[in-house]
């Protein structure tokens, strides 16, 4: 990998107890009620919270435009640290490239650390790309004011979720 590619870092703080914002990515019923770009439906095809495990998912567009997107677990220690690879997929799991953005990564290997601060979280988002050609990377660079806008879109859904339902 580059030595120039810029880690992509989302930081939100949260009202709500790790707990809660824990529970919110590793159950598949509260995950589909936040996940995804704003004004998506989001199906739950499988979640497997384990280490080796996926969440497999659809997102459809508000005019009917549908894709899908893949996990798969790399770390899981409960409540504080979820790894995992990112990709767009076919509805059957298989890896394919971003349907709007052909120069995107493959796969994003992500962090997300929970840190519990009183009645509040710190959620901090860390992304990389995997096995990246330099095209991939130049891209990932580019683009990521754009990644962090849409990361902060999904993560108001987030916290209107923890709102209703913490």
């Amino acid at each position: 990998m580059s030595s120039s590619v810029s880690e992509l870092v989302v930081v939100r703080v949260f009202d709500a107890p790790r707990e809660l914002v824990w529970r919110a990515f590793a159950e598949a019923e509260r995950l589909a009620l936040w996940w995804g770009p704003k004004g998506f439906e989001v199906g739950v095809l499988r979640l497997e919270f384990t280490p080796g495990g996926t969440f497999h998912y659809s997102m459809r567009s508000p005019k009917g435009h549908e894709m899908w997107g893949k996990f798969v677990y790399r770390e899981i220690a409960e409540p504080e640290r979820i790894v995992y690879v990112s990709s767009f997929s076919d509805p059957q799991g298989g890896l394919t490239r971003h349907p709007m953005w052909p120069q995107w990564p493959l796969e994003v290997l992500n962090t997300i650390t929970l840190e519990a601060r009183g009645h509040q979280t710190v959620l901090t988002l860390h992304g990389r790309p995997v096995d990246a050609t330099e095209d991939e990377l130049r891209f990932f660079n580019e683009v990521q004011s754009g990644v962090k806008t849409g990361f902060g879109a999904t993560f108001d859904q987030l916290e209107a979720y923890l709102r209703q339902n913490g």
